[in-house]
């Protein structure tokens, strides 16, 4: 997918900036900001930014890429967070995992061919008691098994 800055996506970036650069702190709710906006962080935005709030652009590049949950790609319409956490492997989310991959075609960090679903990892949903685990947008599921899966899948996937 295009990681290079669109105007509609460079009048999102430059309206967020004021709001930021001054504050102490400010790197990680501006990226935050900006992925909020546009599900991602675009490659181009990273100059902007960096000037922005006084910064090298290899230091925007290093808070991006250190923290898992910022992404440098859109991501599909739908993202299926797979909890990777040490109580869902114990539960059968290794397995889970693979059946998410079969059910749409891709693995993880990658969107499926028709561009409705990204897969990523998640370290611990909180919900270690009902694992495993997986949230997809902003709806957590817990006790994931496969039928539930399919069904989940099957509703989000349909033109509504």
């Amino acid at each position: 997918m295009n990681t290079s800055l669109e105007a509609p996506e460079l009048k999102t970036v430059s309206r967020l900036l004021p709001e930021f650069k001054d504050m102490p702190g400010g790197l990680l709710p501006l990226l935050h900001a900006v992925q909020e906006a546009l599900g991602f962080i675009p490659t181009s935005a990273v100059p902007l930014v960096a000037e922005a709030m006084n910064l090298s652009r290899a230091e925007v590049h290093g808070v991006i890429t250190y923290y898992h949950f910022f992404r440098s790609k859109a991501p599909g319409k739908h993202v299926v967070q797979v909890c990777r956490a040490e109580a869902c492997q114990a539960c059968g989310g290794e397995q889970l995992l693979s059946d998410i991959e079969q059910a749409l075609g891709c693995k993880l960090h990658e969107t499926s061919a028709d561009g409705q679903f990204s897969i990523e990892p998640v370290y611990c949903l909180g919900l270690c008691a009902s694992s495993p685990a997986v949230q997809i947008d902003d709806k957590l599921y817990a006790r994931m098994d496969t039928d539930k899966l399919q069904r989940v899948v099957a509703e989000l996937g349909s033109p509504s």
